[in-house]
């Protein structure tokens, strides 16, 4: 028979399915979360909501984070989205009057580490911007890939959503239009190698596998059988022209767009430009690229001053 703990987290999960629309996967995540709520709670003997105090639930976030014999660490970010289905529970059983306060409001997620963004040096992305063999269709494809993703600082789902006309306009006025976040319209410079790039390609390789496509795409860049290029297939083109370039670490179409923010900035331009650029909303997602250069400028101090150790 259910336990009165495990008949609650039921019908909780029936609520947010019935009456908050969860999909699946938010389902089985709250589902699992919880799950191990309750192993927890039982295993201090714990058999009601109504038993729990504050400091069980904060040693429960500790008890996740250092895992055990059964149970693998969680990262801060994992335990903090724990806390959420843990927090959420309590309440709904507040709501539904199975308690009568709730001990989680003033537990905290436990503080999760910044994370730099990955930004490649200027001689590897050189490196990555010459590895395509432009002599093929798919080379000139590539190329034009790597050029736009670097030249601009869009993201991936922005470039792939070019269309040819999106490049003549750009060509024309030097400004390309991309399409952020919320459809959000900025326009960016278009670099003479970028141009360069995407001219080679729609002059010699788009014409020869847009004609097997069974129907006419505007897309910009294609694959081979002339439909849209997929992200997953863009990715893979990364990781193919990333090893021919040998870069050992590991990247992605982001990485790219961290390089091009990080560098702008370590070359003295203005962080309001650079977040123009980029399309973000808020300058201080902007900053979080401040912190690379000093973080470069600490490394080179460090190897490269005489009195720096």
């Amino acid at each position: 028979m259910a336990s009165q703990l495990e008949r609650l987290v039921n019908t909780y999960l029936a609520h947010l399915a019935v009456e908050r629309g969860a999909s699946g996967h938010t389902l089985s995540n709250y589902r699992r979360d919880l799950a191990r709520y309750l192993s927890f709670l039982a295993s201090r003997g714990i058999d009601t909501l109504e038993a729990v105090a504050e400091q069980d639930v904060t040693e429960f976030i500790g008890w996740i984070r250092s895992g055990d014999a059964e149970h693998q660490p969680l990262a801060a970010s994992s335990a903090a989205r724990s806390l959420i289905a843990v927090r959420s529970l309590h309440r709904f059983a507040l709501s539904e009057g199975a308690v009568k306060i709730d001990v989680v409001a003033d537990v905290h997620p436990p503080k999760q580490g910044r994370r730099l963004p990955k930004a490649l040096g200027i001689a590897e992305v050189q490196a990555l911007l010459d590895a395509p063999d432009t002599a093929t269709v798919a080379g000139l494809r590539d190329a034009a890939l790597l050029e736009l993703l670097y030249g601009s600082g869009a993201r991936i789902s922005e470039v792939l959503a070019l269309d040819v006309d999106d490049f003549t306009y750009a060509a024309e006025d030097g400004m390309l239009r991309l399409f952020g976040k919320g459809r959000k319209e900025r326009l960016v410079p278009l670099g003479s190698f970028a141009k360069a790039a995407v001219d080679a390609w729609l002059v010699r390789g788009r014409p020869q596998w847009a004609a097997a496509a069974k129907r006419a795409t505007p897309a910009l860049l294609l694959n081979k059988r002339g439909n849209r290029l997929s992200r997953q297939s863009a990715w893979l083109v990364l990781q193919e022209q990333a090893e021919k370039a040998g870069i050992a670490t590991k990247i992605s179409p982001h990485t790219l767009r961290h390089s091009f923010a990080t560098h702008l900035l370590d070359g003295g331009a203005d962080i309001r430009v650079v977040q123009e650029l980029l399309g973000h909303a808020n300058v201080t997602t902007t900053q979080i690229y401040t912190l690379v250069t000093v973080e470069h400028l600490r490394e080179v101090f460090l190897t490269s001053h005489p009195r720096a150790r």
